[in-house]
């Protein structure tokens, strides 16, 4: 089990990228569009003065159940772990386990 802190703090960051989000787009299609490259820099500047967390690549995938930042697998949402344990309780329809 992750530390509680830990995924409030991810929680936090996910907040943050939602409420930017349409901010950061606009700005990077106007980067796009201006010829100049002074206005190219202006924009730019103002993108570095989002905050920094509010960056869609600062976010990480968490395990729905555990909250494990690691092994995760996004059809499912949960850590390779659980997802094996849930697999052989067959809780996942569809799921099955392969040997060889």
């Amino acid at each position: 089990m992750a530390k509680k802190s830990l995924i409030q703090r991810e929680k936090k960051k996910q907040k943050l990228e939602q409420k930017y989000h349409l901010i950061r787009r606009s700005s990077k299609k106007e980067i796009s569009k201006v010829p100049s490259l002074s206005d190219k820099w202006e924009i730019h500047g103002k993108l570095q003065s989002l905050p920094r967390n509010s960056a869609p690549t600062r976010l990480h995938r968490r395990c729905f159940l555990t909250g494990r930042p690691r092994a995760n697998y996004r059809d499912f949402g949960l850590s390779g772990h659980v997802l094996r344990e849930m697999v052989e309780a067959c809780l996942l329809p569809g799921a099955t386990r392969s040997s060889w």
